[in-house]
């Protein structure tokens, strides 16, 4: 079995824009990056799937393949979309919620993280 070179630099490509997006401070941008890898990723299980084949219907016939496609690929890649999207719609209720109450979609850093990170740098290690 050979894997489709184009497809794998393309599924490089997304999973590399979407990290970096993740490491943003804006919500957007990190909803942005969560899609990115989630399409790469189903990219990825379709590429690795196999070639196409027929349908994968028992008894079906195909005059033009002589394998059949494999079905699990293609439950995965659908439970993924449906997880992504969920993932999604939370992100975006998160993004709201934060938007309500600081106007800005901005994370920032918390301030009893830092007195605590601040507080364990201070200690002399044992």
């Amino acid at each position: 079995m050979s894997a489709n070179l184009t497809l794998l630099t393309v599924v490089g490509v997304l999973v590399a824009c979407g990290v970096y997006l993740l490491l943003e401070r804006t919500v957007t941008k990190m909803l942005l990056g969560i899609l990115l890898v989630g399409n790469a990723v189903n990219l990825l299980i379709l590429t690795m799937g196999g070639p196409d084949g027929a349908a994968p219907i028992q008894g079906a016939t195909d005059t033009v393949r002589d394998t059949m496609a494999d079905p699990l690929a293609q439950a995965l890649i659908l439970t993924a979309i449906v997880i992504t999207m969920g993932v999604a719609a939370f992100v975006l209720a998160l993004a709201y919620r934060s938007y309500i109450l600081t106007t800005s979609e901005k994370v920032e850093n918390d301030p009893e993280d830092v007195g605590i990170a601040e507080r364990e740098r201070e200690e002399p290690e044992e």
